[in-house]
């Protein structure tokens, strides 16, 4: 079976990474700020995009995992990225991962791109659950994926240490019942 492999919004094209993308993939995971929340570090090796984007193009082909570059429909710049990855077919579920450029906060980009994301994961792959594990802290992540629908379902005390930080994990999930739902009463 073939899927998509671009989506657009009102705003955005979503589509697999590509070379071009470099200097602002760099740019944004170099920014303390944006990788404040990250399970890395913030990108010090100027190389780090270019084997990012070929690892993800890879995956992307294989079906491994979906990274999509954001990009303004107008005027092809780019934004950032939304991924669903850890996929686990047999439980038809998987997990959602997003970045976006700090200049780029704020103005409704994100909640665009994942309620494609979504659309994407719950119609076109068929995934029963999706799950998203984030920094307590990150209270624009949270409202972002409880404005989506997603509940929190967990916290996992001390999951991550990222430059010698130590942090916790919030856990969400949606199940596609309640999107389809959520959905049907828009």
């Amino acid at each position: 079976m073939s899927y998509t492999k671009t989506m657009t919004t009102a705003r955005l094209l979503l589509r697999p990474p590509q070379p071009s993308d470099a200097a602002a993939l760099q740019a944004m995971h170099a920014d303390p700020e944006v990788m404040r929340y990250f399970s890395e570090p913030p990108w010090q090796d100027p190389q780090r995009a270019a084997r990012q984007i070929a690892d993800d193009s890879a995956a992307f082909e294989k079906e491994e995992f979906f990274r999509f570059a954001i990009t303004l429909t107008a005027t092809g710049e780019y934004l950032g990225s939304c991924t669903l990855h850890a996929l686990h077919a047999q439980n038809r579920r998987a997990e959602l991962g997003y970045a976006l450029a700090r200049p780029h906060w704020g103005q409704g980009y994100m909640h665009e791109a994942l309620s494609a994301l979504l659309e994407y994961a719950f119609v076109e792959r068929d995934l029963n659950r999706l799950e998203a594990d984030i920094d307590p802290l990150n209270h624009g992540s949270a409202h972002a994926l409880l404005r989506l629908g997603f509940k929190q379902e967990g916290y996992l005390p001390e999951r991550w240490i990222v430059g010698g930080q130590v942090s916790d994990s919030a856990l969400y999930g949606l199940l596609r019942r309640e999107w389809q739902a959520r959905r049907a009463a828009t």
